[in-house]
């Protein structure tokens, strides 16, 4: 009979690990769809998911939660796209969904020269996401009583001055 038990834990427990497993490559592929729409309507290749990003923005994903306010975190080595909303009230795919959304106001040209109204920070998420010598993303999501924070992190980066996005 304790045989038996322990059998039933540990099976119990390996169900549980993978489904624990699960939401992580879910997370993956439901942000990356969001972004590689973008990116295909545009003819660019796809991003890959790039997990050695993943740390980093869950690290700072976790701060700006605890803040409750967005600030970028100063790293030039990556891209990094960052929203906040309240908790639970959103939809992953919407939260990246408002980055692509600032292409309404995109216009084709050289960085920063890209937004209809002149101001490049309207569309500065959606030119990361399309930017097209970027690869991979890596994104993490965080959430206080408060808030929920989705940290996208990009290799290479992109928004350089001069150049064009795509």
């Amino acid at each position: 009979m304790r045989r038996l038990s322990a059998l039933i834990i540990l099976a119990t427990a390996a169900t549980a690990t993978a489904a624990a497993r699960a939401p992580d490559t879910d997370f993956a592929a439901r942000i990356l769809a969001v972004h590689n729409k973008e990116r295909a309507a545009l003819g660019l290749p796809p991003l890959t998911w790039n997990e050695s990003l993943v740390p980093g923005a869950r690290d700072w994903a976790e701060h700006l939660a605890r803040l409750g306010r967005l600030e970028h975190s100063g790293g030039e080595a990556y891209g990094e796209n960052l929203w906040i909303g309240t908790a639970g009230a959103y939809a992953l795919e919407q939260m990246p969904g408002d980055w692509a959304a600032e292409k309404r106001d995109f216009k084709p040209g050289v960085f920063p020269d890209l937004s209809r109204s002149g101001n490049w920070h309207a569309v500065g998420h959606y030119t990361q996401m399309i930017w097209r010598r970027t690869t991979s993303v890596g994104c993490a999501l965080a959430s206080s009583a408060a808030w929920d924070v989705l940290v996208c992190r990009y290799d290479p980066p992109g928004n350089w001055v001069g150049e064009a996005p795509y």
